[in-house]
Formats: C-alpha cells, structure tokens, sequence
C-alpha cells in the first residue's frame, strides 16, 4: 500500500513539472529572435548605410527600380526589333527562293534554245521554200518546240530583253563592240548580238550588244554616264 501511495506521488508531480516546462520552452523561444528576420533587418541596415533619412532612402530605391525598369525595356524593344527584322529577312529569302530557285535550270534552257534557234537559221531560204512536206513540218516542229520552251519559262518569270536603241545597261548588257556613230548619244545600243533574259529583278544572261561611239555624252553626274562609262570599258577589253 505505501508502496501505491509512492508512485501516485510521482506521477502528480510529474504532470505537475510538464506544463512547467512548457512555459519554460515557450519564453527561451520568446526571448530568441528569429535568425530569418535578423537577416532581413541586416539586409535593409546595409542598405540604408550612407542614407540618414528614410525618405532618402526611398528616393534612392525608387531611381534604381526605375533604371532597371527603362535598361528591361530597352532589351525588350531591341529583342522585338530583331524578330521583326529577322521576319522580313526570312520573307524576302522564301520569295527569292521561290522566284530564283529555276534559275540554274532556266540558263540550261536558254542554251537548248539558243541551239534550236541556230538549227533553225542555218536552214537555207531555199531549202525552206523548196523543201517536200516532210522537210517543212520538221522545221514548223522545231519553230514549235522553241515557242513552246520560251512560254514555259516566261511562265516562270524568265523574261526576254532585246534593247535594240536602248541606253546601255552593265546591269543587264554586255558590250561586245563599238560603232562609230556621232548622230545618236554615245553608248546607245545600236545592234543586238543575242538577246537576254531576266529572272525578276535578276539578270539571268546578259544581252550582247554593239553600242555607238562618238556621239554626245551624258552629263558626269547622271547614272546614264557612270552606265555608258561602263560600257566603254566593257567594249575596249572586247576589243
């Protein structure tokens, strides 16, 4: 029995000590600040150094966030300028490629026209007159199959230029020779070699041209005179 007795006294007390303890725990974690906010206000202490007035300090902030502010706009009107001018770059290389993707094939085109041209004019006025039916039909054939060749590629923006009386072009011409002509301005193109052909705005194969010399010139300052110097250079090397 007193033994009984013994241990009751115990367990009274122990649950007498634990609130105790409790509020023990609960005051030491009172009287500790927490070590986050220390940071924060040693943080904002090193900040507000050199700055005896709160309102200084404001001040001072606000005129940072805003220089980043106006420095983070400036990256993003650039960035934008950027992608608006790499949009037109990639327009203007799909139109290009869809306009002189065929170039390469058009010029070998152009030489099977040439030679079909030139079968075609080494057949005598005679023969053509004189010939049996046969002969006739296989010339109309080969007529047709050049006609035929030249519509496709104009189809495909291939353009021919003859610029018979024309002022010479370096862009588009090519100078085979000159003649003396002092009636017409100088460098005009006064006899068309072979014809030439553009793609677009592109020159596909220039056209060969005889241009005249000795007539009057162009003013130095006009592009036409920089084009007909152009073209006397271009006719002395020919030559």
């Amino acid at each position: 029995m007193p033994e009984n007795a013994e241990h009751h006294n115990d367990d009274a007390a122990n649950e007498n000590a634990a609130p105790e303890e409790e509020a023990v725990k609960k005051k030491i974690k009172v009287e500790k600040p927490d070590q986050s906010a220390k940071d924060d206000a040693d943080i904002l202490s090193e900040e507000r150094e050199g700055f005896s007035d709160p309102l200084e300090f404001l001040s001072a902030e606000l005129d940072r966030v805003e220089a980043e502010k106006a420095e983070l706009q400036e990256k993003t009107l650039r960035i934008a300028a950027d992608m608006e001018n790499l949009r037109r770059r990639t327009q203007k290389d799909v139109a290009d490629a869809r306009t002189f993707s065929i170039s390469s094939f058009a010029r070998e085109m152009l030489a099977v026209s040439d030679n079909l041209q030139r079968a075609l004019q080494a057949i005598p006025q005679e023969a053509r007159d004189g010939g049996d039916e046969g002969f006739k039909a296989l010339i109309e054939g080969v007529e047709l199959t050049e006609r035929s060749m030249m519509q496709a590629l104009e189809k495909n923006g291939v353009k021919r230029i003859s610029p018979l009386n024309e002022r010479f072009d370096p862009n588009f011409h090519q100078a085979m020779f000159e003649i003396p002509n002092d009636k017409v301005p100088n460098n005009t193109v006064l006899q068309v070699v072979q014809d030439g052909f553009v793609i677009g705005e592109r020159c596909l194969r220039p056209a060969m041209v005889g241009v005249s010399k000795g007539g009057p010139k162009q003013p130095a300052n006009t592009p036409d005179a920089k084009d007909s110097d152009g073209a006397d250079e271009t006719a002395n090397e020919d030559g």
